[in-house]
């Protein structure tokens, strides 16, 4: 079976404390914001873009840049993590997966209001490093990790 493979960016968003989690309808599993970087976008932009469709926030990503420039390299900011994850399986073969960038990034609010056809504001919840790691609504391991990360790491800037 031929394996496919898309580039998504996901954004583990922190705001006081609190990372910014959805309970995936179609999935059932929480989740950041995130989704496909489209053919014109580098992963940054799409990871801006996508937490802004699906949450109404602008946000700040924490990611550093290499000192690498010139009239024809711009250096894109890095991404936390670079994750293969796979999506869907079929008979027990893999047949899609994300090429994943991982960001972390830092809101200025808690206001949300997320664009026409996406999750509800009410589907969102802000869980604390200490509520990720109780994991009452079953988190699944990588997400309650990188949260907790991202957390401490914009928390410490």
């Amino acid at each position: 079976m031929e394996t496919t493979r898309h580039f998504t960016a996901t954004v583990y968003v922190v705001d006081d404390g609190a990372t910014l989690l959805h309970e995936h309808e179609r999935l059932g599993k929480w989740l950041p914001p995130g989704g496909h970087v489209d053919r014109d976008e580098v992963p940054h932009v799409s990871a801006k873009r996508e937490v802004r469709e699906e949450t109404g926030l602008d946000v700040s990503l924490v990611a550093d840049t290499d000192d690498v420039e010139s009239a024809s390299v711009t250096s894109l900011p890095r991404p936390q993590h670079f994750i293969l994850a796979d999506v869907n399986v079929h008979d027990g073969e893999v047949g899609h997966q994300h090429i994943d960038h991982v960001y972390y990034a830092e809101a200025d609010s808690r206001d949300l209001s997320p664009a026409p056809g996406e999750a509800p504001a009410d589907a969102w919840r802000w869980f604390t490093a200490a509520e990720l790691a109780e994991n009452d609504e079953g988190i699944e391991a990588d997400v309650v990790d990188v949260g907790q990360r991202a957390i401490e790491t914009v928390d410490s800037r």
